[in-house]
């Protein structure tokens, strides 16, 4: 590996850019030069201005004094420009006079479809400042926003954002700003070194500017939310107090015109006493403690190279005391710039009269301590690397040199570099490059990155005393841009885990527009160029480009002498998907037959991976020879369990194979061929992958590979057999479809376990079989723990014969007589083919597809393994999520479940035909029959676990109100109480409570629909389903309490196969470890939930909560186990007139409700709950436990009855009424309400009837005209049933009645009318 120079991003419109910089001079050529280019023609009219008082300033230090020439453009206009990108590679500025263009980063694609990055312009500065606030840590090290910091001739230095928007400006000297330099912080590489601290420093003719970094980013930041929120609002800009900084006049120096800040160092005590010394004399003094000084180093001439250390505390930072002027000025500017931005300016208004600078403060005088002087050089730039330990300084002699910034001497020069730009890269070492002995901290290594202009050379240099690592011929005018800092606004807090994405030096080309960085490897830096181990790298990178070249590959490999380097070469060629395996094959034993020149690590490698390519070939070699008797070498398996399971094995085939649309990867195939490159990897880490299995195994299984040659080929690889059993019962249940169409893959399966099973270390000779053994464990540990269920069965049957087989041998080994051999292995292989059967049947269940506009869902996979571990509710568990995903009805479940029970007790459990219904029945009664789970899937077990299904489904999704009522009505039919009582109570204080409450206080607050998403996660109906279902629950906890002293708990069992279920405890165990409720106060819940459901149905207005006293509430929503002080005696009358009050507006909503079904249509009436029957008796029920009288509540139902038109329902009614004359009282006023309306207020009044009024007696006709008729719910009643309330009238009232002659007038006149009609 060496260095390298590669393109990674690519500036646009280059062209745009350089027009628009040197628009003076395009001006005065002729336009024929544009006719023929297919440039993008920019409006430049908004361009050009900082949009600031100091419009006519020179840009930058860097530009002065470069004067702009009336001709062309000429090929170098690069040199002339001002040019910074910033350290992320997202932002570059390009700056001439008082313009500079900002190209911010974009991601675009070419014509040839190849994506890349490109910089393209975004507005029309000079250093570029990358800020990452404290309370953002990204990960991928980009920076939250860019700002660019601009110097200008006139002193002044401002801030931009990178759209253009001003953001602060501060006068901090008179002079031209000659340089702009950043400091970021860096973590500490070793313990001893000094921290150092942020900075932005400023380089005038004679004085030098530092800005503490952090108030610097804290005051930017605000400047920038300040602005933001202003543009946003339309109003101005708050003024932004001025930055605090410190200022040093450089003193001892003819000339200035570079810089660099060093930092914070320390000297030792040594160089403490030395410069004492030196500096005072023999009687001077030295201080106990050693200073912290900040160095900086400047170039320029008189002397060449000054050192200047300044005293932390020396000099306090300076606040402008004419903070006033500068703030309107600040003010002034800003609103200027944002109304040029925002488009508030017009093209022709002119700027305003420039105000008075501020006030600049002095500077405080700092002598240099030393210098090299040159009476003749004269230094142009210097270049500070990333450690702060180098700095490399360019001279008008052409010279680079290398100074040693902590000793303060040149160490190093270069010659014939005249005009160079300089650049650093720091790398560091890699984690597989350092030695074991190394220590913790990884090494860093410096290289300078030099560019000669003059020669279109770019070198890269190892400091301190290294040898040229890397040389590239570029272009000769291009920029070295290097930017010495990356993201400021960071700590040591927040720095910790960042990886900054940062390009160290990179390269602009202005011919091409490229952007190039260079790359460095550290183990450059590790020797010169004579090093074997930097050309043993050198051949593994020409090794990666020549692995199609078998003979040059090997050639290259063989001339590596470094073993590690060796073995890495060895390991990538072997890694290579290219590389063939002969090529492979010959490499490897050519390395084996020169033992000396590798190490034993490497000789090892060799000789496994020789192996496995040998393996490779003659196992490919024998899939391609097809024997065609290889059926007559198998013995056949007598397999006595396979009738048994006959009928299901054709059910799950027939469910499993079906064309269900599904999306696959060719390299996901099962018939893929397998690269030498995966066989090796999984094989020399012993992987199990069904790859591997496939390659091994898949032609024998279907009959189209040699068994026993493969066997023995396998043998002979000396791979241990736990493996290779391994990756045949792999492909065997991973291959489970293929398997199941090729009826013969069974035997061959059988000649396989047992060709395995012979192998030495298989099977242990000395084995006891009153022991497991560790080799058939592992073939009943890979089908227990396997979801293809028929695979699984069928492999346990298969090892189940092979084990028989070779326990019976053994026995007759031992013990040669003709008893048969009992083992507990082969009690153990009963067990698993019984498990096993059950769980093909309970899979072939769950493989039934749901109905459209079921819940539906993915298909669950279960396996024994599985079931163990769910505890002795799992296989219930499984079977309710089936009943959920086909959406059964309790009522149906219940019915297939007695068809259960009556099968068994006609049938034998040999012979399952059953007279099912359905295809469906028959699934279900295959797989949850009495004779498979008698225990585990008894009704009440079943019924409970589908209602916690259910209501856990509900959980997820509320407004599904009708996945709570199946819960409900599973619950229902648990004919347990202690069950129902146990789930009853898990289901209100797991799932219902904290939403009844929510729904409750809501209630008593507001009622709305956006409020009830909002508290209970419901809108209205599902509010009200969910209201009515814990009415439901409530009643069956109190009903299930009431019986349980009746009823002695079940007894929980469990079938024997599965009586080793470990795991959490069923819902059926956890619901009998409930304890009991408190009646009462269940009972004060039900009616709560009641009156809580009754406003929901009929949407009432009410406060729910205010229905009852301080003793009722207090008790509400508490542990139904606790015992509450509840309501007794009587209750307050104002709290009975509200009760009676919202009863009797219950039953009018239900007459309304009965009235409007009654005159819809038969086609538009609505299936309600507010309809139903049973909710005038609920209200009765309701008036005895809140102490209302009922007789009350009767009067007013008949009477709303004959209000609405519901003649005979209200007669019905009227018989329980016990106080008839208050009733008579109430249906005499409504009695007038119908004949007033009948004579007086129809639109179409007969003859007859102004005939009868008339004759009517004076009072009663007086009466009948104070009626309002408009009260009345059904105006149009026919006479008929007029006359016959007017009868029950008469019956009901007393002779003596106030009233009754009136009455007598009322029957008068209806059968006058209604003889006329």
């Amino acid at each position: 590996m060496s260095c390298c120079l590669f393109e990674y991003c690519r500036v646009q419109e280059l062209k745009v850019v350089r027009e628009f910089l040197f628009q003076s001079q395009q001006n005065n050529n002729s336009s024929a030069d544009k006719k023929g280019e297919n440039e993008l023609v920019w409006d430049d009219s908004n361009w050009g201005s900082w949009d600031n008082p100091e419009a006519k300033e020179v840009g930058s230090g860097e530009t002065t004094g470069v004067e702009e020439d009336t001709a062309a453009v000429s090929a170098p206009w690069l040199q002339d420009c001002v040019v910074s990108l910033s350290p992320c590679s997202d932002l570059m500025v390009v700056a001439k006079g008082s313009k500079a263009v900002f190209l911010s980063a974009r991601w675009q694609t070419d014509d040839g479809g190849r994506e890349g990055m490109t910089l393209a312009v975004s507005w029309s500065g000079t250093l570029i400042l990358t800020f990452s606030p404290s309370a953002f840590r990204s990960s991928t090290g980009r920076p939250d926003w860019t700002c660019i910091v601009v110097g200008f001739s006139s002193g002044y230095v401002r801030f931009y954002t990178e759209s253009g928007v001003l953001l602060l400006a501060q006068l901090l000297n008179e002079d031209p700003v000659l340089r702009l330099k950043c400091r970021t912080y860096e973590i500490p590489r070793h313990p001893g070194v000094t921290e150092q601290h942020e900075e932005l420093s400023i380089l005038y003719p004679a004085a030098l500017v530092t800005i503490d970094g952090f108030s610097l980013f804290q005051s930017l930041r605000a400047c920038r939310n300040q602005v933001a929120r202003a543009a946003a609002a339309g109003s101005e800009v708050v003024q932004p107090p001025p930055l605090a900084y410190k200022k040093w006049g450089l003193q001892d120096m003819d000339a200035i015109v570079d810089h660099s800040s060093v930092g914070i160092m320390t000297l030792c005590v040594f160089d403490q006493m030395r410069n004492a010394s030196i500096l005072g004399g023999f009687h001077a003094s030295v201080k106990g403690s050693l200073p912290a000084m900040s160095q900086y180093i400047t170039v320029g001439g008189g002397p060449y190279t000054g050192f200047y250390y300044a005293i932390e505390g020396s000099s306090q930072p300076l606040l402008s005391h004419v903070a006033l002027a500068v703030a309107s000025k600040l003010t002034s500017a800003l609103f200027t710039a944002a109304s040029g931005w925002l488009g508030w300016k017009k093209q022709n208004e002119e700027e305003p009269t420039q105000k008075q600078k501020p006030k600049v403060e002095p500077a405080t005088p700092l002598a240099v301590r030393f210098g090299l002087p040159d009476s003749r050089r004269h230094g142009e730039s210097i270049c500070l690397s990333p450690c702060n330990t180098l700095a490399g300084v360019t001279d008008d002699f052409g010279r680079v040199m290398l100074l040693d910034v902590g000793r303060g001497i040149a160490i190093r020069m270069w010659k014939g570099y005249r005009d160079a730009q300089l650049g650093w890269v720091q790398v560091s070492e890699g984690r597989g490059e350092s030695s074991p002995s190394a220590p913790l901290p990884r090494r860093h290594a410096q290289f300078l990155v030099i560019y000669a202009p003059r020669r279109g050379i770019l070198e890269v240099w190892g400091t301190q005393q290294g040898p040229r690592v890397g040389a590239f011929t570029v272009g000769k005018h291009c920029r070295l841009l290097y930017a010495g800092y990356r993201l400021m606004g960071v700590n040591s807090v927040t720095s910790q885990g960042w990886q900054l994405h940062t390009q160290q030096v990179c390269l602009f080309d202005p011919a091409t527009g490229a952007l190039r960085t260079v790359t460095v490897p550290f183990h450059l830096a590790l020797s010169d160029k004579k090093s074997e181990r930097a050309k043993d790298l050198h051949l593994l990178k020409r090794l990666t480009t020549l692995l199609k070249s078998r003979d040059e590959a090997q050639r290259v490999l063989l001339d590596i002498k470094h073993p590690a380097i060796k073995k890495q070469a060895l390991e990538s060629l072997l890694a290579n998907k290219n590389a063939p395996v002969s090529c492979l094959t010959n490499i490897t034993r050519l390395l084996l037959a020169n033992p000396e020149a590798v190490d034993e690590a490497l000789l090892q490698l060799c000789s496994s991976q020789l192996k496995l390519l040998q393996l490779y070939t003659d196992i490919q070699q024998l899939h391609s020879t097809v024997e065609a008797s290889t059926d007559a070498h198998t013995k056949p398996v007598r397999a006595e369990p396979l009738p048994r399971v006959s009928l299901i094995l054709q059910r799950y085939t027939e469910l499993t194979s079906g064309s269900r649309p599904s999306v696959s990867f060719a390299q996901d195939s099962p018939d893929a061929s397998l690269p030498v490159r995966g066989f090796l990897s999984q094989m020399e880490y012993c992987v199990v992958v069904y790859s591997v299995g496939s390659f091994l195994f898949w032609g024998c299984l279907i009959g189209e590979s040699p068994l026993q040659k493969v066997c023995d080929t396998l043998q002979e690889t000396g791979i241990s057999p736990q493996h290779l059993l391994s990756l045949l019962l792999s492909v065997w249940l991973h291959r489970e479809k293929e398997v199941l169409k090729k009826p013969k893959a069974v035997r061959h399966l059988h000649t396989l376990l047992t060709a395995l099973s012979s192998m030495k270390g298989a099977v242990e000779s000395s084995w006891d079989m009153q022991c497991v053994s560790p080799w058939w464990q592992q073939v009943r540990s890979a089908c227990v723990q396997s979801h293809s269920a028929a695979a699984a069965l069928l492999a346990a049957i298969v090892a189940h014969r092979a084990a028989k087989d070779n326990i019976t041998s053994l026995a007759e080994t031992k013990f040669q007589s003709e008893w048969e051999a009992v083992s507990l292995e082969l009690e153990q292989w009963a067990v698993c083919v019984r498990q096993l059967e059950d769980v093909l049947a309970l899979q072939t269940l769950l493989c039934v597809a749901p109905l459209k506009g079921t819940p539906g869902g993915a298909t669950p996979h279960c396996s024994v393994k599985a079931l163990l571990e769910g505890g002795r509710g799992g296989i219930a568990d499984s079977v309710a999520k089936w009943v959920f995903r086909q959406d059964l009805a309790p009522e149906r479940l219940k019915d297939m479940l007695q068809r259960r029970g009556e099968a068994q007790r006609t049938e034998q459990p040999s012979q399952p035909v059953l007279r099912e219904k359905s295809q469906e029945d028959a699934d279900f009664n295959r797989a949850a029959g009495e004779w498979r789970f008698p225990d585990s899937l008894s009704p009440d077990l079943l019924f409970a676990h589908c209602c916690w299904e259910y209501v856990v489904q509900w959980n997820k999704y509320p407004e599904e109100g009708r996945y709570l009522c199946c819960a409900v009505e599973h619950l229902k039919r648990v004919s347990s109480p202690h069950i129902q009582l146990g789930i009853s109570s898990m289901m209100w204080n797991t799932f219902l409570v904290k939403r009844f409450s929510a729904a409750a206080f809501l209630m008593e607050k507001v009622s709305s629909n956006f409020f009830f998403l909002c508290d209970v996660g419901m809108g209205d109906g599902a509010t009200t389903s969910f209201l009515g279902s814990c009415v439901a629950l409530l009643q069956i906890l109190m009903e299930a309490d009431s019986g349980i002293e009746e009823v002695t708990p079940p007894e929980l069992c469990v079938e024997e196969v599965w009586g080793g279920a470990e795991g959490p405890a069923s819902i059926v165990e956890l619901a009998l470890e409930q304890r009991g409720i408190h009646y009462p106060l269940v009972q004060h819940h039900c009616l709560l939930a009641t009156l809580l459901h009754t406003a929901m149905t009929f949407n009432l207005r009410v406060k729910p909560l205010s229905l009852f006293d301080s003793k009722g509430k207090s008790a509400f929503f508490r542990e139904l186990v606790s015992i509450q002080l509840m309501p007794s005696g009587d209750m307050d009358p104002g709290l009975v007139s509200l009760r009676q009050e919202f009863l009797l507006t219950v039953l009018t909503g239900w007459v309304k409700t009965q009235s409007e079904a009654g005159m819809a249509p038969a086609s538009t009436r609505l299936d309600l709950d507010s309809g139903d029957e049973t909710w005038p008796s609920l209200c009765l029920d309701l008036g005895t436990l809140l102490q209302v009288n009922p007789d009350i509540l009767r009067r007013h139902l008949v009477c709303e009855l004959y209000n609405h038109g519901l003649d005979p329902r209200a007669e019905q009614v009227m018989l329980e009424v016990e106080d008839k004359d208050v009733l008579g009282s109430q249906l005499l006023v409504l009695t007038g309400q119908r004949l007033s309306y009948s004579l007086l207020h129809t639109q179409t009044q007969t003859k007859p009837a102004m005939e009868l009024l008339a004759r009517l007696p004076p009072t009663l006709c007086t009466w009948l005209k104070a009626m309002d008729p408009s009260e009345l719910g059904c105006l149009s009643v026919p006479l008929s049933q007029t006359s016959r309330l007017v009868s029950r009238l008469i019956e009901i009232l007393p002779e003596n009645h106030g009233q009754y002659s009136l009455a007598l007038h009322l029957l008068e006149a209806v059968e006058v009318l209604q003889g006329e009609d």
